[in-house]
């Protein structure tokens, strides 16, 4: 099995900063692309940024500019670094994760969401 596990979500001003964390572990042949989600109350579930193994990154145009996404491949672990926040940054990030497991079978995985809330 394979887990996702996230931190560094939390309550901020608007312009402040936050770093969430998302750390695999478990049954783990390779680690390929991850990434980040949010949601917020009554929205479907959106892409803010994912990078590859390889370092190749994506991100949302409304994150573009304020939001760095970072992998350590070395501790399994994808990084999101969020500047100038703004209110409507307000949601339930999730990490996805595509996990190559031992016998070759490729699977999503997702980790539970960490609130992000920016207050005006």
């Amino acid at each position: 099995q394979v887990q996702l596990v996230e931190s560094g979500g939390g309550l901020v001003q608007a312009g402040g900063s936050l770093r969430l964390s998302c750390a695999a572990s478990g049954s783990i042949f390779s680690l390929n692309t991850m990434g980040w989600y949010r949601q917020a109350p009554g929205k479907q579930r959106e892409l803010v940024a994912d990078i590859t193994s390889g370092g190749s990154t994506n991100y949302a145009d409304t994150v573009k500019g304020r939001f760095t996404i970072s992998r350590d491949n070395a501790k399994n672990t994808v990084y999101l670094q969020m500047n100038m926040l703004k209110p409507e940054d307000t949601a339930v990030y999730y990490c996805k994760a595509s996990v190559t497991r031992a016998w070759g079978l490729t699977i999503i995985y997702w980790g539970q969401g960490t609130q992000v809330t920016v207050s005006s």
